[in-house]
């Protein structure tokens, strides 16, 4: 999902502490926690789940969080290579649980960068076949808006932006995760997660749990390789078109099109987030599109090409645009808001662990007592982040204009003045309610930036100035998140950032590779290909109309906008203001906008994986709890695998042998 919704957590257990036998243990030093083999596993999970978040973000754009499989198989990596060197009588180092800590941020830093660098939207929003998509005569869409993309200027812009949102914060982790106690319910989620494999019943759940990915994600694997088989030459062949509700609903994109990918989403997202997609799904695809196109020749000229915005494509674009700008807004003033509140009036009802410590408990006194003095041991000088902060604000102020001539220096340095306050607002609602707002900051930046601009290259620099404000924001509360995690797991805050640092850096590295193979291999961006690339088309048309407002939009196109951006606001704020027992039923807006642009047909898919995991639940919850993820971290990661070797058939030109589509039994 292009912005991750989760929900406050209140935990009031013990968290999983070491248990009682390891309390004497010897915590390594920082530089001990940070090992070659760790890196080396990092690297290699780091690859895998690049692949994978490429494929989410240039199919559909979501994308659930994969630290679960990136916990497990990070434990399996390293356990294995030790376990195999044990048997031929080498000497290896203990696995400890504050080495998993390492490998854990740096794979989630690393393929971070892959949703936060923006290959699924601004950056490929600026190359040329979105510009055609557009269309090329459209206003405000110039030709001199177009930068393809380049593997060394894609490394260069990464390595400028990527790394300042570690250093706006470190000086904070203080505060933010001892004097405010914030939960980062997905941090302290990693943490038990991690502290649950370093115990004798946790390393052998762990073990059922990779042998069941392991399984997934065999059959996930050659389930894709028999599929490419009948797909064909085209898009229009094999599994991935099967009529399988009707040619009728075919049309309309509605079908199950197999794929595990899609099916492991749907296992992985809450049933409300599964849920919301295919009413999305259902409201646009059955009955809006079709009522709309009943007006062609009225509303918009009939006959016009389907991918012309002055149509019917048109209008699933921008009224994307507007649910997703209406749901951002709400959550962003709701956030800001909260956070002003708390900070403000230092009250003490904040969503935190809550840990209920009396005479008796002195062993969980004595734990808290021991994380707050790991944790507070290896300092990060505040002079140290702010020089770093601006040595490396001064570097990207100076290289930024000359990989986007139209973003002047002087509105870069104004994006960084600004960004540490941004950063501390996400990082800060991020520790609250487990929701990233980084895309809706980086929307923000991108509607200021083009309209400052204008006409005169005020679309690339709005699509530039949306990559620094979100790679800011994501990776200043991904530290935090990391920090939180660290903190519970006995892991030196310092090796906590060496280790983001490094992940980061793999990253920078990594992420535009494994996008070179797409973008090498497949045919980026077009609305019939597999990899249609969604959001590529919705951050331009915001760049545009940031530039030029909202004058060329087609014949009632603005009205059902704005009719679809208040239904954003009010199903948000009728969610917050409900009782818990009914907004647990109230849609998300975000996750409804999703299929209004891209079709049904993964909604659908989705909705297979949530039907399966509330019988799974019905029928057996502790297995679903232990195991769901598992499975569905091997639906994904086996599909995603085969599309490396889907790749190089690809560029060798190597073909399908069958294309298997389906026709009217009446028609020749």
């Amino acid at each position: 999902m292009e912005t991750e919704h989760g929900a406050a957590v209140e935990i009031t257990e013990p968290l999983l502490l070491p248990e009682v036998e390891h309390e004497i243990e010897r915590i390594p030093e920082w530089k001990e926690q940070i090992t070659i083999r760790g890196l080396v596993a990092s690297a290699i999970l780091g690859v895998l789940f690049c692949v994978i978040t490429h494929k989410l973000n240039l199919t559909v754009g979501i994308i659930p969080s994969l630290n679960v499989a990136a916990g497990l198989l990070g434990f399996f990596l390293v356990k294995s290579w030790t376990g195999l060197l044990s048997r031929f009588g080498f000497g290896v180092q203990p696995f400890t649980r504050q080495e998993n800590t390492v490998i854990q941020t740096c794979v989630v830093a690393c393929y971070g960068l892959a949703f936060s660098g923006g290959f699924g939207s601004y950056l490929l929003s600026m190359d040329e076949k979105t510009y055609k998509l557009i269309g090329e005569g459209y206003p405000g869409n110039r030709a001199e808006d177009i930068k393809d993309p380049g593997l060394l200027w894609m490394m260069g812009f990464m390595f400028v932006v990527s790394f300042l949102g570690l250093f706006s914060l470190a000086p904070l982790r203080k505060v933010m995760v001892l004097g405010y106690k914030l939960t980062y319910p997905s941090g302290t989620a990693t943490a038990m997660l991690i502290n649950s494999f370093h115990t004798s019943t946790g390393a052998e759940l762990a073990r059922k749990q990779v042998a069941c990915l392991g399984k997934y994600l065999s059959i996930s694997f050659c389930w894709s390789f028999f599929k490419w088989f009948f797909s064909g030459i085209g898009d229009s062949c094999g599994f991935d078109n099967f009529p399988s509700l009707g040619l009728m609903l075919f049309k309309n994109t509605f079908y199950f099109d197999f794929s595990p990918t899609y099916i492991g989403c749907g296992l992985i997202c809450p049933h409300l987030v599964n849920c919301s997609v295919l009413l999305g799904a259902i409201i646009s695809w059955g009955i809006l599109w079709p009522f709309i196109s009943q007006h062609a020749g009225d509303w918009y000229p009939a006959g016009l090409e389907s991918n012309d915005f002055k149509g019917l494509y048109g209008y699933k674009v921008f009224i994307a645009i507007a649910v997703i700008l209406g749901d951002g807004l709400y959550n962003l003033i709701k956030i800001v808001s909260v956070t002003i509140k708390e900070i403000s009036t230092k009250q003490e009802n904040l969503p935190i662990v809550k840990e209920s410590i009396d005479g008796s408990n002195s062993n969980l006194l004595a734990n808290q007592k021991k994380q707050d003095e790991v944790f507070l041991r290896d300092r990060i000088d505040l002079w140290f982040a702010a020089s770093g902060y601006v040595i490396l604000a001064a570097i990207s102020t100076a290289t930024m204009p000359v990989i986007f001539p139209p973003l002047k220096w002087y509105l870069v340095l104004c994006a960084y003045i600004i960004a540490p306050a941004l950063a501390f607002c996400n990082s800060y609602g991020c520790g609250l309610t487990d929701w990233s707002l980084a895309s809706t900051y980086g929307k923000i930046g991108l509607f200021i930036m083009a309209s400052l601009v204008g006409s005169n290259g005020g679309v690339i620099a709005g699509l530039a100035a949306c990559g620094v404000m979100m790679s800011i924001v994501s990776t200043a509360a991904d530290l935090m998140q990391d920090f939180k995690t660290g903190y519970l797991t006995l892991s030196s805050a310092k090796s906590m950032f060496v280790s983001q640092l490094l992940g980061t850096a793999m990253g920078c590295v990594i992420a535009p590779l494994t996008f070179w193979m797409y973008w090498s291999a497949f045919d980026i961006g077009s609305p019939d290909s597999p990899y249609k690339a969604p959001y590529a088309v919705i951050y331009r048309e915001m760049a545009i109309l940031g530039v030029q407002g909202f004058s060329e939009l087609p014949n009632h196109c603005l009205a059902i906008c704005c009719g679809f951006f208040a239904a954003a606001l009010a199903i948000n704020l009728l969610r917050d203001v409900t009782p818990k027992h009914i907004s647990r039923y109230i849609p998300i807006p975000m996750a409804m906008a999703i299929p209004f642009y891209i079709g049904a047909y993964f909604a659908i898919d989705m909705f297979v994986g949530t039907v399966i995991l509330f019988v799974w639940e019905r029928i057996n919850k502790k297995d679903a709890e232990d195991y769901a993820g598992a499975v569905a971290s091997g639906l994904i990661c086996g599909d995603g695998i085969w599309t490396i070797p889907s790749a190089i058939l690809s560029i060798l030109r190597i073909n399908p042998p069958i294309c298997m589509y389906f026709r009217p039994s009446g028609s020749s």
